[in-house]
């Protein structure tokens, strides 16, 4: 009996060496082939900060493609060989006559001594508030049915392009001696004010400006041979003053308004 004893006790103890070394290897083959790698990469994505879980990944690509168009815009420009737009310097409608012609809206330059203005036909009128109704005067002698009074014109010169696109006057004169409202700025008389408004030396529709500028004690007046000619007669100087739109003499032998 001692003997199946012993072997007893051996044996118990070899089944139990098997059984645990079995266990072991459970386990061990759980963590390891059980597990995919993929898996445990999302695992660990999964353990990061609350703040980074927000960002999904479609954030971050939608970051890239903005990179991308505007690098790719980029390159457009630099390499475009199309010249660039800029907008219009005389962006304003095409000027036309307003009304039909009329001798009272007509002005003419053929000397110093013989020539029309464009001016306020009512007493104390400001020109700005004549465009619609102003009246042409003339030096006496002239065509015209009113006459500059006497001494308004202090200074005048007339001068004309080379190639005949145009011809100007431009001078100086005496506000006192006209019915111009007190500290008047000034203002622009054109092809479309007032009403058919023209100069003989272009014809009616042919362009033309005019500005008088009573604070300046200065005015000047060019007419154009052709119709819409915005290069030697741009109206949208308006507000510019005589120097800038009709650019000339304004200077004379005792007598300045520059």
């Amino acid at each position: 009996m001692f003997l199946p004893f012993n072997l007893f006790i051996v044996l118990a103890h070899v089944t139990m060496l098997v059984v645990a070394g079995r266990s072991t290897n459970r386990y061990q083959d759980l963590t390891v082939d059980t597990i995919p790698a993929h898996q445990r990469h999302n695992e660990t994505l999964a353990t990061r900060p609350s703040s980074q879980n927000k960002k999904p990944h479609r954030s971050f690509k939608k970051g890239t493609k903005q990179v991308a168009r505007l690098q790719r815009r980029s390159r457009v420009t630099s390499n475009s060989t199309t010249p660039t737009r800029h907008p219009r310097v005389n962006a304003a409608p095409t000027p036309q006559p307003t009304g039909p012609s009329s001798v009272s809206t007509t002005v003419h330059i053929t000397s110093v001594t013989d020539f029309a203005l464009l001016l306020p036909s009512r007493d104390g009128e400001y020109i700005s508030e004549a465009e619609s109704d102003a009246t042409a005067y003339c030096t006496n002698g002239s065509s015209c049915q009113n006459t500059f009074p006497a001494g308004f014109v202090t200074g005048a010169t007339i001068s004309e392009a080379s190639d005949g696109s145009y011809i100007q006057i431009t001078g100086c004169l005496d506000p006192g001696k006209f019915q111009f409202a007190q500290d008047d700025a000034g203002g622009q008389m054109d092809v479309r004010f007032p009403n058919g408004a023209k100069c003989t030396f272009g014809g009616y529709g042919a362009s033309f400006i005019e500005q008088v500028e009573p604070s300046a004690n200065r005015f000047c007046l060019r007419c154009c041979a052709s119709a819409n000619d915005q290069v030697n007669c741009n109206s949208h100087n308006d507000k510019a003053g005589c120097p800038v739109a009709v650019p000339g003499t304004y200077d004379f032998d005792g007598v300045s308004c520059s």
